[in-house]
């Protein structure tokens, strides 16, 4: 791997388990064993990484919520998009744990963020589309845009939402699958009676999970 590549995947790992603002371009270029010079070769300054992790945020937004095409609906498909919501979490958890101030700081930073959502919003749209076309949703057409927007508000402030709600100042993977499920519950609500039991599959699948994570970190 590039070193380049190393500052960003770095940075991203400390950012996540150390909180983005506690960590500096030393504590990054030491983590790695490089001098800070080394560091500043590859990037002007903190912000500057952000913006290169902010490019992986984007492509997998991009990979991960396409809508699906000549494909049969099943427990395995939905669950991708829904693994996909996961990662998409979990991954780049410090920014969502402290999004405002790191868009605030960066005004190109926040147009690029407000694109992203847009075409966010767009893709997911679509998929509760052919998912209402398939028989799986029932749902006005008129009304899809607002369900997937409530989707994707609550995927965007779950973390900073149970930050404020505990002690805790660390997000788990039990965390985000509890998350995961409060969005099953909307879909669960919009199921047609032929598919209410492959959520409801769905459902017991991430309680499962869910509940591993809990035991482990125990």
């Amino acid at each position: 791997m590039k070193t380049r590549d190393k500052i960003v995947f770095a940075s991203l790992e400390l950012f996540n388990e150390h909180g983005e603002r506690n960590i500096t371009t030393n504590h990054i270029a030491a983590h790695l064993n490089i001098s800070p010079g080394n560091l500043y070769y590859h990037f002007r300054n903190k912000e500057d990484i952000i913006n290169s992790i902010f490019a992986l945020y984007e492509s997998h937004l991009e990979s991960g919520f396409k809508p699906y095409e000549d494909t049969t609906v099943d427990i395995e498909l939905l669950m991708g998009y829904f693994d996909a919501m996961f990662y998409t979490l979990w991954q780049f958890r410090f920014m969502y744990a402290n999004l405002a101030d790191i868009l605030s700081r960066d005004e190109a930073l926040k147009a690029r963020y407000l694109t992203a959502q847009e075409q966010v919003l767009s893709r997911s749209s679509n998929v509760l589309r052919k998912l209402i076309s398939d028989g799986f949703l029932e749902i006005e057409d008129e009304k899809v845009t607002a369900l997937a927007d409530t989707i994707k508000m609550m995927v965007s402030f779950w973390i900073s939402y149970q930050l404020t709600q505990s002690s805790t100042s660390t997000i788990t993977k039990a965390t985000l699958y509890e998350g995961l499920l409060r969005v099953l519950m909307i879909f669960k609500a919009y199921s047609t009676p032929g598919s209410e039991a492959t959520f409801t599959r769905l459902e017991q699948h991430y309680l499962d999970v869910a509940s591993q994570e809990r035991d482990a970190a125990a």
